[in-house]
């Protein structure tokens, strides 16, 4: 058969692939570069650019097995972030290859690999398995708190109670209450522990008039109706004893109409905290998150807002990292958003200046950035720790597996209501993932769905097996896997407020087979090696099939997932350095499989479904039991 040698070619920043054990400024680190042994390469470089100036360095031969040659070069560790990418020679032209891929000209720097040194990463991540919950529609634990029909008006409206487990009502908007609090969490910690779940991430719980909670009346106190300061107390005490974490949402762009600075500013222009606030025409014109009134955009070019918000000692984002509350990570919202109006962008200021304040406070702290787009701008080691990974990884795929994109389901006029190829998919995946340091895209949030999308069973028509498929690559990819609470036995729901529904607490109308199914793979993420902290590199993307391969000096796992079948047969793995001989299982079915000129077999792939193939002897090692 004719072999590709430029598809054997791989490095990745995982422990396979680049050897400093502490990364700091003054190591020297020990890169390594693996290629195949047909490949006809004479030379390779290592191209840097210290200070400024280009600089290469010559790769050593290592050693060469049956499919394999590795090259190896020392790199030291000079600045706080250092990019290098490979110049492959041979006699038919020169190559680079860098982050992004193979190729024949010569790049821009954008998608070198990175190393970040002396950076405060959040190691705990790696083997986190994270579940998002809305409070006010998971469990009430305490019906005494729950906000009672008529007690208030919101934005005009009465407040109303709500049966549980009643739909969402779109007119009461965010008036309507459920009274899922703190408490109830807590008292279904088994529940999630059960389900393979290590963290939580909370939507907001701080003051706030508005079941969402998004218009911040007091940053200092959690909500009485969610349980109040106490009852987060229990809760952390609660998960601390069962070794869980716990990130909770900041919401610093905007607060609500009914915070005091606000207050005070739209009664006296001279008021202190006037300045936090941006007046078009006082009192009643004001910079608003995206034209809600309830919402006033908060103005950080004010000095004292920054000492409050993050930078001061006792700012409020420091304060809740300490104990007895002792959170573990801040969500913050809108990030895309934030310090900027206009002519004043105060994005990255921000970001850097966060960044400082709360690893000073905790150096281990996860900081998280919502953003709806390209964030990768503020993903390079010295501002967000990760983002949730809507473009980089679940856009595409809700249009992969949907076939239609994000703005087909709200019908917008710029929607694509073809389908995605599924080499466009990987390419949108490779990119945003090129573009950071590899540090950075191991942490990565990803997600299938959150409070403010459609639910992934809804968006897919319904289709379990899609869902399956979609949940096989949520817990494989590079990146930390987050469940949308009831995700897992299959709750259905359109665009807010629906994808908001109320928590089933009744087992006899889960989907219990996917409850088992999303079990499973939790598990499997938090225990194999390979998926917490293993290279990927990509094996296959055609017809409707995808596969990569996770790889951790412990074991390799070769991924496969398809939409439908294209007739695919056979899988060539022989670039993955896979030789014939090597032994594989499917983690999910327990289908075994030998590697023969260069393919694995795929005659027991559904024709919408996936395959985790481990090596025989590594897929045995560690606490893994095999379901048969």
């Amino acid at each position: 058969m004719c072999f590709d040698w430029t598809l054997t070619v791989h490095h990745d920043g995982s422990a396979v692939y680049v050897a400093a054990p502490e990364q700091r400024v003054g190591e020297v680190a020990t890169l390594r570069l693996r290629v195949g042994v047909e490949a006809p390469i004479t030379a390779i470089f290592l191209r840097t650019c210290p200070d400024g100036e280009q600089a290469f360095a010559p790769l050593l031969p290592a050693e060469t097995d049956a499919v394999c040659r590795w090259w190896h070069v020392t790199l030291p560790l000079q600045m706080r972030r250092t990019a290098y990418r490979f110049l492959l020679v041979t006699a038919n032209g020169n190559y680079w290859y860098n982050a992004a891929g193979l190729m024949r000209h010569c790049p821009t720097d954008a998608n070198d690999f990175k190393l970040l040194a002396d950076a405060q990463q959040p190691g705990w991540v790696r083997d986190a398995v994270f579940y998002q919950i809305f409070p006010d529609r998971f469990a009430d634990g305490d019906p005494t708190n729950n906000v009672q029909t008529g007690a208030y008006r919101l934005e005009n409206k009465p407040v109303v109670a709500r049966p549980w487990g009643a739909l969402p009502d779109k007119t009461n908007g965010a008036a309507e209450f459920y009274g899922g609090d703190l408490q109830g969490i807590t008292q279904q910690l088994a529940y999630l522990a059960d389900l393979g779940v290590n963290a939580l991430y909370l939507n907001p719980i701080f003051l706030a008039p508005s079941s969402h909670k998004y218009d911040v009346a007091d940053y200092t106190q959690v909500d009485p109706h969610v349980g109040g300061n106490g009852a987060l107390v229990a809760l952390r005490q609660a998960l601390t004893a069962r070794g869980m974490r716990l990130m909770l949402d900041i919401v610093p762009n905007h607060c609500g109409v009914s915070h005091p600075w606000f207050q005070a500013a739209q009664a006296d222009p001279t008021a202190p905290s006037a300045e936090f606030f941006t007046f078009t025409k006082h009192p009643h014109e004001y910079l608003t998150w995206l034209g809600v009134r309830s919402l006033p955009r908060l103005n950080y070019r004010s000095e004292r807002l920054r000492t409050l918000m993050y930078a001061g000692p006792e700012a409020i984002m420091r304060q809740w990292l300490r104990p007895p509350y002792a959170i573990d990570g801040w969500r913050v919202d809108v990030a895309n958003m934030l310090g900027r109006q206009g002519v004043h962008n105060l994005g990255h200021k921000l970001g850097r200046g966060i960044r400082r304040a709360l690893k000073a406070e905790q150096p281990a702290v996860y900081l998280l950035g919502e953003h709806f787009f390209d964030g990768t701008p503020h993903l390079q080691g010295d501002e967000f720790d990760a983002t949730m990974n809507y473009r980089g990884f679940t856009f595409p795929l809700w249009h992969w597996l949907s076939g239609q994109d994000k703005s087909a389901l709200t019908g917008r006029p710029w929607a694509d209501r073809q389908p995605l190829a599924t080499e466009d998919l990987v390419a949108q995946w490779t990119a945003f993932r090129a573009a950071i340091p590899w540090q950075i895209a191991a942490q990565q949030f990803n997600l299938l769905g959150s409070h403010d999308t459609p639910r992934l069973r809804t968006i897919l028509g319904g289709d379990v097996a899609l869902v399956r498929v979609a949940a096989v690559l949520l817990f494989t990819y590079l990146g930390v896997p987050c469940i949308y609470y009831g995700d897992e036995v299959g709750l259905e729901g359109a665009g807010d407020p629906d994808c908001r529904r109320c928590m089933e607490w009744d087992a006899a109308r889960w989907d219990g087979e996917l409850r088992g199914f999303f079990q499973r793979l939790a598990h499997m993420r938090r225990e194999r090696p390979a998926l917490r902290w293993g290279g990927l590199q990509l094996l296959y993307a055609a017809g409707h099939t995808i596969a990569y391969q996770r790889e951790a000096p412990e074991e390799r796992l070769v991924v496969v997932v398809r939409r439908a079948d294209d007739g695919l047969r056979a899988l060539p793995v022989r670039h993955a350095g896979l030789p014939d001989g090597t032994r594989l299982r499917d983690w999910l079915s327990g289908a075994e499989a030998t590697v023969q000129g260069g393919m694995v077999p795929l005659e027991r792939l559904p024709a919408v479904g996936a395959m985790v193939w481990g090596t025989v002897e590594g897929f045995c090692s560690g606490n893994m039991k095999v379901d048969r």
